[in-house]
């Protein structure tokens, strides 16, 4: 059971949530509890900045808050670049994520 005492806990039913939706592995659940870990972690970490958000907004105006916001989670890069990057770094070493992330991208250009 998680504890409840700290807003950066996730709820039981949200950690419920998120083990039906990690992915399987076939490496002996490392994999599993790293995405586990990993999902957890930007949980608190938003909720922390939500929180930091709150108060800036506060204190300082709302433009300073959404300079934050904007800086702590700026936005994923675009279908482009992300198959870009996995095509660099497939040439070393090729991943199931690498190939997705380039099939995605040719599946979005036109069929011209």
């Amino acid at each position: 059971m998680t504890d409840q005492s700290s807003s950066i806990t996730p709820p039981d039913a949200l950690c419920a949530q998120w083990r039906e939706e990690a992915p399987i592995y076939r490496d002996f659940g490392v994999g599993r509890e790293n995405w586990l870990m990993n999902r957890a972690a930007q949980w608190g970490a938003d909720q922390e900045l939500e929180a930091c958000h709150c108060e800036v907004s506060f204190w300082g105006g709302k433009g300073m808050a959404d300079r934050l916001q904007a800086t702590r989670r700026p936005k994923p890069p675009s279908l482009k670049e992300q198959a870009l990057e996995a095509l660099g770094r497939m040439e070393q070493f090729p991943t199931t994520e690498d190939k997705v992330a380039i099939r995605r991208a040719l599946e979005a250009l036109p069929n011209d």
